[in-house]
């Protein structure tokens, strides 16, 4: 398991798994604390006191053209691993909005499979499965829906640069009615600073 590179945005890391395949397929290491460290506590949303840890794994399946996201997550981390296939992700700090900032840092990547991105909390995520993809990820909470948000995967504030045309007959993407009837990010932070 190795590091590649640390993403513009504070507290997003990347790296690739190591493939070991011979012919009878693969085994590949998602998590080693040991190797990878401990999670800080201000990366996963948690008190400084809190030692956080993964405590969730998921496998999320998307057939080509699918858009998942934008979500936001404000206590937890996540960490995203390409099982198969190839996606686009777009990562999109919050945190300096939801202090009063003006607008949010964009990042985004292609990642294929084996590769992996690391997401603090504060900061929403989102991806286009640019081919069919299978994606696992850790989380440091158990999903319970209380701090699951997301807004317009098409924000203008935002301005994710996805490779649209979608690779779909008509050139949409394929959306969730969820991700569909998301509020745009502006609408997003009003409701989150007016709860806080």
């Amino acid at each position: 398991m190795t590091e590649r590179a640390s993403g513009t945005i504070l507290g997003v890391r990347y790296g690739t798994v190591e493939r070991h395949a011979d012919e009878r397929g693969a085994f590949r290491e998602l998590w080693r604390t040991s190797a990878v460290g401990r999670i800080e506590a201000a990366d996963a949303g948690a008190s400084a006191d809190a030692t956080p840890g993964f405590v969730q794994a998921n496998l999320s399946t998307s057939l080509a053209g699918v858009i998942r996201g934008l979500h936001l997550h404000r206590h937890q981390l996540d960490r995203w691993v390409i099982g198969s296939g190839r996606a686009f992700i777009a990562l999109v700090d919050t945190r300096a909005m939801l202090a009063g900032g003006p607008s949010p840092v964009v990042e985004t990547h292609t990642l294929r499979a084996d590769d992996w991105v690391q997401i603090p909390a504060g900061v929403a995520h989102g991806f286009m499965a640019l081919e069919p993809v299978e994606l696992v990820y850790l989380v440091t909470t158990e999903y319970d829906g209380s701090d699951e948000r997301g807004f317009a995967w098409d924000d203008e504030l935002a301005a994710v640069p996805w490779p649209l045309p979608a690779p779909t007959p008509d050139g949409r993407p394929i959306l969730s009615d969820r991700d569909r009837s998301n509020p745009s990010l502006t609408e997003l932070v009003a409701e989150l600073r007016a709860g806080d």
